[in-house]
């Protein structure tokens, strides 16, 4: 079991892959939890899916692939900020459209590049291809994202739970939210180059949803996602080195999976600690009328 798990990370791709998926999950998950609370998880896949046009767009031009899917990743975020900040317009509209349009925009562009083949890696990811040079800009997101969640941790908690509180002290919900756009993009554009533009939202989402099934308070939501997302990544590497088959969707399933058992524990427990106190008061019913006279009424107990 030990060289099971060992082996692998005795090459130098494996890893970097392993700092790569570890630098990822840990931006993704982190910003994952805010983006759960606020029941935005959408935007993800919106965001992951709009990164593509930007992606061809330096193909074609002979650019950063990383500055290409940073740009519509945030002319994305902006666009549906705007829109959705319009009451006439609802928020998983103004989502939809953006990302229909945006995705429609980088499925046209990848015509032009005569293969769809040259862009597998983008929609599919590929994180053994990671060279050592890339963890640079993955640990710069990682730790811009990081730094911003703490600085503006209260604004992001309060604006989360109380948006009327907030506007009353002085805070503006639909800036912090905006922000909290804008920091997805960077966050999604990370996660491209390890399970590709069509599972990105996953790292963000799963992890995420998984740590609010057993926490409740932000903090701790936020370790037990990373905790999570560092897990699936580590595993989901494993399985795709010793069994075959594409590492980013292994990654994925791993996530998927913990989520399945997280869910499965809390509704067993759940469902457990309902029945308890009713068995409770059947046994008791059972024991008290030793001289076959009935129990004491509600209320009468001292």
């Amino acid at each position: 079991m030990t060289e099971w798990l060992i082996e692998p990370f005795r090459l130098e791709f494996m890893r970097t892959a392993l700092i790569a998926t570890v630098l990822v999950t840990l931006a993704c998950a982190s910003v994952g939890v805010h983006v759960v609370l606020r029941r935005m998880a959408f935007v993800g896949h919106a965001v992951g899916h709009a990164v593509l046009p930007g992606v061809v767009v330096a193909i074609l031009w002979g650019g950063s692939i990383l500055v290409g899917a940073l740009a519509a990743g945030v002319i994305t975020a902006v666009v549906i900020g705007l829109v959705a900040g319009r009451r006439q317009i609802a928020e998983d509209t103004a989502i939809g459209v953006v990302l229909s349009g945006m995705f429609a925009l980088g499925v046209l562009l990848m015509s032009q590049t005569g293969s769809f083949r040259d862009l597998g890696h983008v929609l599919f990811g590929n994180v053994l291809a990671v060279r050592p040079g890339d963890l640079w800009s993955l640990a710069i997101i990682a730790a811009l994202v990081l730094v911003v969640l703490v600085l503006f941790h209260k604004e992001l908690e309060l604006t989360a739970v109380d948006p009327t509180h907030a506007a009353a002290i002085g805070i503006r919900p639909e800036w912090v939210r905006m922000g909290l756009l804008l920091l997805v993009a960077p966050t999604i554009v990370a996660g491209v180059d390890v399970v590709g533009i069509v599972l990105v939202a996953a790292m963000l989402v799963t992890p995420a949803a998984t740590a609010g099934l057993l926490v409740r308070r932000l903090v701790p939501m936020m370790v037990v996602a990373v905790g999570v997302g560092v897990a699936s990544g580590v595993l989901g590497l494993l399985i795709s080195y010793h069994y075959g088959g594409s590492s980013g969707a292994a990654i994925v399933l791993v996530a998927t999976g913990m989520f399945v058992l997280a869910w499965a524990a809390t509704t067993i427990a759940r469902a457990v600690t309902t029945r308890r106190p009713e068995g409770a008061a059947r046994r008791g019913d059972a024991a008290d009328p030793v001289d076959g006279a009935p129990p004491p009424a509600a209320g009468t107990l001292s």
